[in-house]
């Protein structure tokens, strides 16, 4: 039932024809003739291709383990990628039809986890979707700082998004683990071996080389890629430490529960700061919504795609080993990159790419270098 409600959640997006072609010409209408800060929506959205709805009952069908492949892990990995391919150009389409960085992107994070919350809510209301949670009051305060740090990395990458081109974005965040060997090393007392500090050498230099062609109109991007960046390492610590918390997994009761709680409380720490940002501006948000599709419809899917992709890939790397995480994370990432780049007309330029490559392929190495240098134990025959 979980797999089905997940598989529901991710193609539902799908069957209002997000297919290549109408995303090309939602972003070519987008940039055309963005929505204007005197409160008048002018981008219209191309009307979307319905797709057949027999595609859910034949992913779902398709669940069981055949000749020895895991069929349902292979959904996974496709369900997460595409959803997060997804998500970065619906979210992208949105931004750019409300205005951009100087639009609003604070509203836009809000309420992409208030759909969440949502979809999150229906799931435990529903009946045999998913067992509610039993923690206790004090168990939600433990999770708060899991939540306002999930909170802080969404804003953060929304922010980028609006600011710059989805694929600088993308490069920027792909050095997360710097971040996160740094506060972790410092502020958590984590041990990072000197193998995967030399590591981090080619993902500051590939993101480097890479910004060199970006920085003259992207620094807002690459800034708030960064904080991004700070706060997912500050929420994969605390993470850390609300797991030890004796006793709470069990009451969580599910990784699908945790995340739902997760995005709960990153939805409630997000309110007072889009009121703080944009809330003056609440009334000429409204009214784009109201009349704008382009904005309506791309808030909507990007906040399904968000869900859905994140509770997936969280699922996926629950199912497999270390090095299969780190190959299928850099796959994911060189897939978004390209692919969103094309679709979305952005410029690949080889010294990106090559910066690109340098860093994607620094954060693997980084993956698995532990393992690779780790010293095979002596044989001793008599």
């Amino acid at each position: 039932m979980m797999l089905k409600s997940l598989l529901a959640l991710c193609l539902i997006p799908a069957a209002f024809g997000f297919a290549p072609s109408v995303i090309r010409q939602q972003a070519k209408t987008a940039v055309a003739r963005p929505f204007s800060n005197r409160g008048t929506a002018i981008a219209t959205a191309r009307a979307p291709v319905k797709a057949p709805l027999t595609t859910l009952n034949m992913a779902a069908a398709a669940t069981e383990k055949k000749g020895g492949i895991d069929v349902q892990l292979l959904i996974y990995f496709a369900l997460w990628y595409l959803g997060n391919y997804y998500y970065n150009i619906t979210n992208k389409l949105a931004l750019n039809a409300a205005g951009g960085s100087a639009g609003f992107p604070m509203i836009l994070s809000c309420l992409q986890l208030g759909v969440g919350v949502i979809y999150a809510t229906f799931l435990w209301a529903a009946p045999d979707a998913r067992p509610t949670p039993k923690i206790t009051f004090a168990d939600f305060k433990k999770m708060i700082p899991v939540g306002v740090c999930a909170a802080g990395a969404h804003a953060g990458s929304v922010f980028a998004l609006g600011a710059g081109a989805v694929s600088f974005a993308q490069i920027v965040k792909s050095a997360e683990p710097v971040f996160a060997a740094v506060i972790g090393t410092l502020l958590y007392g984590a041990k990072v071996s000197t193998a995967k500090w030399l590591a981090l050498i080619p993902v500051i230099g590939g993101v480097t080389l890479a910004s060199v062609k970006e920085l003259d109109f992207a620094w807002s991007a690459l800034i708030a890629a960064c904080v991004a960046n700070c706060f997912a390492a500050f929420k994969a610590n605390e993470n850390k430490k609300l797991i030890e918390a004796e006793g709470i997994k069990d009451r969580i009761g599910s990784v699908g529960n945790q995340f739902a709680l997760t995005t709960m409380i990153a939805f409630l720490a997000s309110i007072p700061v889009a009121i703080i940002r944009e809330g003056h501006r609440w009334g000429e948000f409204v009214t784009a919504f109201n009349t704008n599709p382009a904005i309506k419809l791309n808030l909507i899917l990007s906040g399904l795609w968000f869900y859905g992709y994140n509770e997936l890939a969280t699922m996926t790397l629950k199912k497999t080993g270390a090095v299969t995480q780190s190959v299928a994370n850099t796959a994911k990432r060189v897939i978004v990159i390209v692919g969103v780049a094309i679709v979305m007309g952005e410029s690949l330029d080889p010294l990106k790419l090559l910066g690109c490559s340098i860093g994607i392929g620094g954060v693997f190495l980084y993956s698995i270098i532990d393992d690779l240098v780790k010293k095979k134990p002596k044989e001793f025959t008599n």
